[in-house]
């Protein structure tokens, strides 16, 4: 999230919080694709992590973002953290380690995606080769230790990585050395809601099978397809994961709310100053917990918007959805993650062949894949089949959605074409990692420095 957000209508009740959620529904000709994606900013000379200060910093490049962009800069205590666009079609935002995000602009196809990547990447490389910088992508820093990894001044992640080590064992390698490739999509009502959400979560450790990029872990082979899907195993389990209650029936905004109610919060922002507050719940905070901690210290709609984006499910809902299963990746990857999703679920026919794929799953059988995909991938078992057949199926099922939604580009191609890495991944049988571990062990002799190349935009 790029901007932590300001509204200062003071909330009265739940039904208040519940009605936030739904005024997210959209007609079907208002929905959107908002892709976001991550990459880890490197020296050319000596594959070294960037900090943020310094002539050829984090900083740096951000100011020369803004001067090209003419976008409006986020400040946080005097400092450059991010850019957004002036009308909020899109912002840049840095992740704690340096990893730089966009975040795109709400669109109408992949094509229109693909476009918006290749000019980000375009305009991003115009600014970084001269400063000696280019970006790698992949959803693990591959050869950093944890120590040796830059802090971005960021007052939220201050809070945060103080309370990481208190609520898991992996949260601030999460924060630090992991890059995501991400989608959010809408939603028309809370029926839609509630189908797009099941068969998301369900479908979600295929996602990190299909997309696992994150073999290496400071300069050496970790035994893992995904060691960012593995560390999302224990960040902080009260508010990451899967949800039970979106495998019920009746599920609805309300579940959703009153589960969010009662995860720990992270900040408050008062007078611009960010307020630790990993002591309440947001229930507590609504009860008065901070009433006399804090000036103003009772919640605005503005404390709730930013609360709900420090909420980690595997499937996030705020005012849309957001897949959150992905590792990052090549340029392909960017195209493909979206075009997975909105295969599935923004054609009717497509989404309940999805449902009916994965009725019979449980809540017990999901979180037994999401266990096993960081190490198994497309090997993980699946009642009788292995994760690899459903995958065939699920993209199948995909294409179709994508082909049914007819969107042609220039050349009268449609958005099917965009699933052709996943293709070709499951018709391989290995995963971009796999690959990647093959070749340190014979191409690469041993060495990780080639990943600088290869993985590079």
């Amino acid at each position: 999230m790029a901007r932590d957000t300001t509204d200062d209508r003071q909330i009265e009740s739940m039904d208040q919080l519940v009605a936030y959620l739904a005024e997210g529904s959209k007609p079907r000709d208002k929905w959107r694709i908002g892709t976001e994606h991550e990459k880890f900013p490197f020296y050319i000379d000596g594959n070294r992590p960037v900090p943020y200060e310094g002539s050829r910093g984090i900083r740096a490049l951000l100011e020369g973002m803004q001067k090209t962009l003419g976008w409006n800069p986020i400040m946080d205590d005097g400092r450059i953290i991010g850019l957004v666009e002036p009308t909020g079609q899109g912002a840049i935002s840095l992740e704690p380690g340096g990893q730089f995000e966009l975040s795109g602009a709400p669109l109408e196809t992949i094509h229109q995606t693909c476009r918006e990547g290749n000019v980000h990447l375009s305009q991003l490389r115009e600014i970084a080769e001269p400063l000696g910088i280019r970006f790698l992508g992949l959803g693990g820093s591959p050869k950093w230790r944890l120590s040796e990894t830059p802090k971005m001044p960021k007052s939220r992640y201050d809070i945060m990585t103080a309370y990481m080590p208190k609520v898991g064992t992996k949260g601030l390698d999460m924060m630090y050395r992991t890059c995501t490739i991400q989608v959010n999509l809408d939603f028309s009502s809370e029926a839609d809601m509630r189908r797009k959400m099941r068969v998301a979560q369900k479908l979600q450790p295929l996602s990190t099978a299909l997309f696992a990029n994150s073999p290496f872990t400071d300069g050496k082979v970790n035994g893992l397809k995904s060691w960012r899907g593995d560390i999302w195993r224990d960040t902080d389990n009260q508010r990451s994961g899967l949800l039970p209650f979106v495998f019920s029936e009746d599920f609805g905004f309300a579940d959703y709310v009153d589960w969010a109610l009662d995860v720990p919060m992270y900040f408050v922002i008062r007078n611009g100053r960010y307020h630790d507050c990993t002591h309440v719940t947001f229930r507590q905070f609504m009860e008065g917990a901070l009433r006399n901690e804090v000036i103003n210290g009772m919640p605005t709609m503005g404390d709730w918007a930013n609360h709900l984006s420090t909420l980690f499910p595997d499937v996030r809902l705020k005012r849309f959805i957001e897949m959150r299963g992905a590792d990052g990746g090549p340029w392909r990857r960017i195209c493909a993650l979206p075009a997975f999703w909105v295969g599935l679920l923004y054609d009717d026919a497509a989404l309940s062949a999805a449902d009916d794929l994965t009725a019979d799953w449980t809540f017990e059988d999901v979180a037994a894949q999401r266990d096993a995909v960081p190490e198994k991938a497309l090997a993980t078992q699946v009642g009788n089949h292995e994760m690899r057949d459903i995958a065939r199926e699920v993209l199948k099922i995909a294409r179709g959605g994508l082909n049914a939604r007819a969107l042609l580009n220039s050349e009268g191609y449609d958005e099917a074409g965009f699933l052709d890495p996943l293709d070709e991944v499951v018709a391989r049988g290995t995963t971009s990692a796999e690959e990647m571990v093959k070749a340190f062990h014979t191409r690469w002799g041993g060495s990780i420095e080639p990943i600088f190349l290869e993985q590079a935009y």
